[in-house]
């Protein structure tokens, strides 16, 4: 993909996001691999609904900003799950999305396992959800709890902050987060409610068929 479709993606898919009410104010980034190892990146304290692909923050392969704006103050986030993930993240999403924010604060959520398996779906485009602890925004410690899952998570939701997620494009990358903010909603859609979930052999037949990585 050139950097000038890339830069268009970036900013129609984050608008997309921002307009159907994923996220909202300045909240939320977004960065995707370049053809030549680089990023691109969202800047510091704008908007989804107003990015401009001439003022992308642009690094090398090396990591060396080369062009656009100041970046988003989450690059630990964002240079940690490139690090970890290798060629399986293409494109790394970070929102402050209501339904996921808030099943982060429930006691009895899984901290493992935050997702109840609702849908196949989540399980397809997520795998297990993992729940990080607390920091504070820009803190570097974030990556490094982001290191020490070895690249074997696509999508975290930080405590009291916000869902995190890693895919191979930018579109997928979007997909998988709306389906962690849709599957969140569901959580509280049933909550208190008798339900049924996939059972264990549904979940290992989808993991079987689709070769997921759980």
């Amino acid at each position: 993909m050139t950097m000038t479709r890339l830069r268009d993606e970036i900013c129609d898919l984050a608008r997309s996001l921002y307009e159907r009410g994923y996220t909202h104010g300045s909240t939320g980034n977004i960065s995707a691999r370049t053809e030549d190892g680089g990023l691109l990146v969202s800047p510091t304290g704008t908007s989804f609904g107003r990015l401009d692909p001439a003022t992308l923050s642009h690094f090398d392969a090396s990591g060396t900003l080369v062009g656009g704006d100041k970046p988003t103050k989450e690059m630990p986030l964002h240079t940690a799950f490139y690090e970890t993930r290798g060629s399986r993240a293409g494109a790394v999403v970070h929102l402050h999305s209501h339904h996921s924010v808030a099943l982060s604060m429930l006691p009895e959520t899984d901290h493992d396992d935050a997702l109840p398996a609702l849908t196949p779906y989540s399980i397809m485009k997520l795998g297990r959800v993992k729940i990080l602890p607390y920091f504070q925004p820009g803190d570097a410690a974030m990556g490094d709890a982001i290191r020490e899952l070895r690249g074997q998570r696509s999508a975290v939701i930080l405590a009291n902050h916000g869902p995190v997620v890693a895919a191979g494009s930018v579109e997928s990358a979007v997909y998988a987060m709306e389906e962690l903010e849709e599957t969140a909603r569901l959580v509280f859609t049933l909550h208190g409610r008798a339900h049924n979930s996939l059972s264990a052999a549904q979940i290992s037949r989808l993991v079987e068929t689709f070769d997921l990585d759980m």
